[in-house]
């Protein structure tokens, strides 16, 4: 076995290498860029490295500072991690001409799975089922093989992968700025301009395949993961098994897998990706040849560490078991906890993380809750690289549970400072048709057609909800004591009721004509941002902070304002006005609506432009945003430029 690890990554994957390699008594090595001198990897490694800038071109993409580091630690050994490097077989050919091992698969099998265009003529030698398509080498061609193939099609850059270069195009008026978004990421992050247009698999699942293979031919699978939840084009919640795969299906899909692997003999932990439709017809959609971000959740239920059997395996150790003894159990899921905000798109949100605490970890028969981060509170989440804060993962005997504790774990998780899309996953579980299994990659475009807005809650819900913020009123002004009197409203709905103190802490909240709720905080006090407690006997999280007149709650995706008055403020405030909506015009200015760099401008002052025209291209956290018009005009001047770095708010474009 190896006996010092240098991990060419950074953030949770780091942090997850780190931990298997310390338990397997290797030795490890950390590389840092300037902007992560500071970060968990850094300080959990037994040695960590400073490679360049901020820039992942001079930091994490730089082949020959990683092995000048390597060379000068004496790592026997380099494991990539995902993104960067991993997929880049000149540098696993180059960490084998070093002498070193390289924890991944051999650069054969790199080159031949990673170019989509490539690995597509593997697959149809191998049996796999493959969507019709043609690799294109610019527009017109593209325009071409859309009329041949026929609409909807998927644009995809051939080099590409995490959902970078990719693009759904419904119709020919689409495909001309489709086309050109998708070069200009691939560009970007692979250096690779080439396309590939194939037919959209309409109502389409992702569903993937778990592999692990040794360099003595053996190969097995280790089930698959249903990754249908996505935003723009990347998977946000993942779970295993699938609810829709049937043992038949399993059975095709993980054999087309392994052959798949076989044919360009395969070595390490790799991932074979289909979309299937509704009547489970399943299609090649490419080999991840890497550890993948959802790894966790086939190591929950299959019981294996799939770090450790990289590691063994690179060591030239065979798999210690055969396809027949690897037992599943249970069903597992994994939300990504990412900075970026739901209520605006998605936007990307770096910067401070004021508060952070992950619920705690547990692991039993009926639950386990498994958190891979590799951010600290007081840290960044910088702009340079991937938005991802966290991987919150659950198991349970059922997916019934799964969810449940999902739910609850998403409940507890505190964050300040930044937006994040913890209410998006919050609000995803509650939904029905998440909960019986009815799942697309279109899911949040078909739930939230206008955008992400927080569900309301239902009246027993919000009746829980206001209980909470009347026990909190209760123990901020009486401290424990005597009675208190308010009015509560939560919106629309609006109870008045008592509360007063009780035994062990709790109190009492009874509203009229409702049934009094005992109310437990759980020790929560002024200024705690989770109120962890119990109302009505039943345990209830929420996430809380005061405002004027009352209190913020957030749960389960809703976001609400409890404002609580006396009965005489109450009687007062309803005698009042209701002020005007104000009626404010369009806005003449395009914002910058994240921190990011403007890629490029496509106006110019006196152009006339319409609702939906594209204006300008900013690029954050390695993806590329088109920003629109949101009405028609005439523009003024245009105050930024290609290259430009722009924050939050900055005046990009003005408009007469």
């Amino acid at each position: 076995m190896f006996s010092k690890l240098l991990i060419a990554n950074r953030g949770e994957i780091a942090c997850r290498i780190i931990a298997t390699a310390r338990r397997m008594g290797i030795a490890t090595v950390a590389v840092y860029s300037e902007a992560d001198a500071d970060t968990p990897h850094t300080r959990l490694a037994d040695e960590a490295v400073g490679i360049g800038a901020a820039a992942a071109s001079q930091s994490y993409l730089n082949m020959e500072r990683v092995l000048e580091v390597a060379a000068k630690t004496g790592a026997d050994a380099i494991h990539p991690g995902y993104g960067f490097l991993s997929e880049n077989a000149a540098f696993a050919q180059a960490v084998a001409d070093a002498g070193i091992a390289f924890v991944g698969p051999s650069p054969f099998a790199i080159k031949a799975m990673g170019d989509k265009v490539e690995s597509r003529e593997w697959a149809l030698k191998a049996g796999v089922n493959i969507i019709p398509g043609v690799a294109v080498e610019n527009a017109a061609e593209a325009r071409s093989a859309a009329k041949e193939i026929g609409f909807p099609i998927m644009v995809k850059a051939a080099a590409g992968g995490g959902g970078k270069g990719m693009r759904i195009v419904l119709e020919a008026g689409e495909l001309e700025e489709s086309y050109a978004s998708c070069v200009r990421e691939a560009e970007s992050s692979f250096g690779d301009a080439r396309m590939l247009v194939e037919r959209y698999i309409t109502a389409p699942r992702h569903i993937e395949i778990q592999l692990l293979a040794d360099a003595h031919g053996n190969v097995v699978h280790l089930g698959e993961r249903e990754c249908s939840i996505q935003r723009r084009n990347q998977k946000i919640i993942e779970e295993a098994p699938s609810p829709f795969v049937t043992e038949e299906m399993r059975a095709l899909m993980s054999g087309q897998a392994v052959a798949l692997a076989k044919a360009v003999d395969y070595c390490s932990a790799g991932t074979v990706e289909f979309v299937a439709d509704g009547e489970r017809n399943f299609h090649f959609l490419e080999m991840n040849t890497r550890l993948q971000v959802e790894h966790p959740v086939s190591e929950l239920i299959s019981g294996l560490d799939l770090v450790e059997w990289m590691l063994r395996v690179a060591a030239g150790e065979r798999l210690g078991f055969s396809q027949e003894e690897i037992a599943f159990r249970g069903w597992a899921m994994e939300s990504r906890i990412y900075a970026e905000d739901p209520y605006r798109g998605n936007v990307p949100s770096p910067g401070r993380l004021r508060k952070y605490r992950p619920p705690a970890g547990t692991c039993s028969e009926e639950v386990v809750v498994r958190n891979d981060t590799g951010v600290a509170e007081g840290g960044t989440i910088s702009p340079f690289y991937d938005p991802m804060i966290a991987k919150l993962c659950v198991w349970a005997p059922q997916r019934e549970a799964a969810v449940a504790a999902m739910s609850e774990a998403l409940d507890r998780f505190e964050i300040d400072g930044i937006a994040h899309n913890v209410p998006l996953l919050g609000a995803v579980m509650e939904k029905e048709r998440f909960r019986r299994g009815a799942l697309t990659t279109h899911f949040l475009e078909e739930e939230y057609p206008g955008g992400f807005v927080a569900p309301q809650p239902e009246e027993a819900r919000a009746l829980r909800l206001a209980a909470v913020a009347f026990a909190m009123e209760y123990v901020d002004r009486c401290r424990g004591g005597g009675v208190l009197e308010r009015v509560v409203s939560l919106g629309e709905r609006v109870w008045r009721g008592r509360c007063e103190g009780g035994e062990a802490g709790a109190c009492l909240v009874a509203f009229d004509g409702e049934e009094a709720l005992r109310v437990e905080s759980g020790g929560w006090h002024p200024g705690k941002g989770l109120f962890d407690g119990r109302v009505g006997g039943a345990a209830l999280a929420v996430m809380v902070a005061r405002e004027a007149e009352g209190w913020r709650l957030a749960y389960r995706g809703a976001r609400v304002s409890a404002v609580l008055r006396s009965p005489r403020e109450a009687e007062l405030m309803a005698l009042l006005p209701e002020r005007a909506a104000a009626g404010a015009a369009a806005s003449r200015h395009l914002l910058a609506p994240m921190p990011g760099v403007v890629v490029e401008v496509r106006v110019g002052a006196g152009d006339a432009v319409r609702a939906g025209d594209a204006l300008a291209v900013v690029e954050a956290m390695k993806m590329q945003n088109v920003l629109h018009a949101e009405r028609g005009g005439t523009v003024a001047r245009v105050v930024c430029v290609a290259g430009q770095q722009v924050g939050v708010g900055d005046m990009m474009i003005e408009f007469e």
